[in-house]
């Protein structure tokens, strides 16, 4: 590829200056140099640095496993939440056909489960896979996360019932840890395949990882291709100590001097549907790594022009506390003409002949002048098309970045302390053993 993906700061230097964010570039070589030393916070959670090169021995064997599943079901079900599973369903979003379930070539189809506890979805979901022919892939360090581990027990039961226990076993794989969880003596147990998610690697940053490559391969997207595009993004980033060419140090300087000057929510914008989930896995991202200690800039995503039509008012008009990061895809990789009417009763001929691409890149290019104009400073990464190699830029782009950023907010960008205090609290009123004394104080306070 000779092109790669690019970030303009053009419409927010005016907020900031280019030299003030060179200068904090330039000054956070040292988080840099701290990542690659393995010396500041969090630094038992760095294998995500090197993961580009680390996971390929494993590649073989995850198209193998892939080739296995996809030969013996039509469809598998990927068992995960948080960064257990964004990774995959943002790759596999951005890829894939939009409507590849209404298509009627036969394909592979990926049904995610365990990213929520919506009982009418399980119970949707149970009633397709009664007639369909489907394996099991689960994704969870601990194998205790309360989401997946639900799933898992609920479809691991159906499909036992389906098929038998010992058919089952060669339906199923697991991705966790190596020794420890609970995961890992029942997939020992039940003879399952089994992937690892290494212990130096967070559940946000492991999309390099089986638990993010597996569900890719299924869908016959090409996972060698998702690695080489993150090793080139790895040189142009975590190898290159001049910030003004390190795109990663370039973009957290500026979001950090930005929540400076009081603009403390940031909102991911694409004008591309299929980029919806990787915005999802790019909020999980920096909200999990920096949302800590009072501090951390919020991160909110919109998908555009749709939600001109209703966050577009708030954004141009209300309070003045965010900015913007809009991913652009230059070269969309299908043609659509807007055609011409002899009646022309809609008033759209003036627009007869143009690529549809055309037209949303001008409404994109307006509302960045029209929120530039209503103080929204705005920032713009080009991706050159939508295929596996830039998506991997990407992921890797944005992981360094945000390593360095939380770094520059003096916070550890790899821990998670927060989330604990839901979960206590649900085990309590589910009555988890050794919870119910503080079930009965939530239960009194619920009244």
């Amino acid at each position: 590829m000779k092109e790669n993906i690019t970030l303009s700061l053009k419409n927010a230097v005016s907020f900031v200056s280019y030299e003030e964010i060179l200068a904090l570039a330039q000054q956070s070589v040292r988080h840099l140099d701290n990542l690659n030393r393995r010396t500041g916070a969090g630094s038992d959670f760095l294998g995500w640095l090197s993961l580009p090169d680390d996971i390929l021995p494993q590649l073989d064997r995850i198209e193998k496993i892939a080739k296995h599943l996809k030969s013996i079901s039509d469809i598998t079900v990927v068992v995960g939440i948080g960064g257990s599973y964004l990774g995959s369903r943002a790759v596999i979003e951005a890829l894939s056909h939009t409507f590849s379930t209404l298509r009627k070539e036969k394909h592979h189809e990926i049904i995610f489960a365990g990213q929520n506890l919506s009982e009418d979805y399980i119970a949707d979901l149970l009633e397709i896979l009664d007639t369909s022919d489907y394996s099991i892939v689960v994704i969870s360090k601990s194998g205790v996360t309360t989401e997946p581990a639900i799933a898992f027990r609920i479809l691991k039961n159906h499909l036992e019932k389906k098929v038998g226990k010992a058919a089952a076993g060669d339906r199923i794989v697991a991705i966790t840890d190596s020794k420890k969880g609970a995961l890992r003596p029942l997939a020992e147990l039940n003879g399952y395949e089994t992937f690892v998610i290494p212990d130096n690697i967070g559940g946000r940053y492991s999309v390099l990882t089986p638990a993010g490559l597996l569900p890719v391969a299924l869908c016959g997207l090409d996972i060698r291709m998702l690695v080489k595009g993150a090793k080139s993004m790895e040189q142009i980033t975590r190898q290159n100590r001049n910030a003004a060419s390190n795109p990663s140090l370039m973009y957290a300087a500026a979001r950090n001097l930005l929540m400076q000057t009081g603009k403390t929510t940031e909102i991911m914008i694409s004008y591309n549907p299929k980029l919806h989930y990787f915005a999802e896995w790019w909020k999980q991202l920096f909200g999990e790594s920096e949302g800590k200690d009072g501090k951390g800039i919020f991160p909110a995503a919109v998908d555009f022009t749709t939600d001109l039509h209703s966050l577009g008012q708030y954004i141009q008009d209300g309070q003045r506390i965010m900015f913007e990061t809009v991913l652009s895809v230059k070269n969309p990789k299908k043609s659509v003409l807007v055609p011409k009417e002899k009646e022309d009763a809609d008033q759209l001929n003036y627009l007869s002949g143009q690529r549809l691409s055309h037209v949303d890149h001008n409404a994109e290019a307006g509302t960045i002048i029209a929120h530039n104009d209503g103080n929204v400073p705005v920032m713009h990464i080009s991706i050159p098309e939508l295929n596996e190699y830039y998506t991997g830029q990407l992921f890797y782009f944005f992981e360094l970045a945000c390593a360095v950023s939380g770094y520059i907010l003096d916070v550890n960008p790899f821990d998670q302390p927060g989330v604990e205090a839901y979960k206590k609290n649900m085990f309590a009123l589910n009555n988890k053993p050794g919870y119910e004394e503080a079930g009965n104080e939530l239960r009194e306070r619920l009244k």
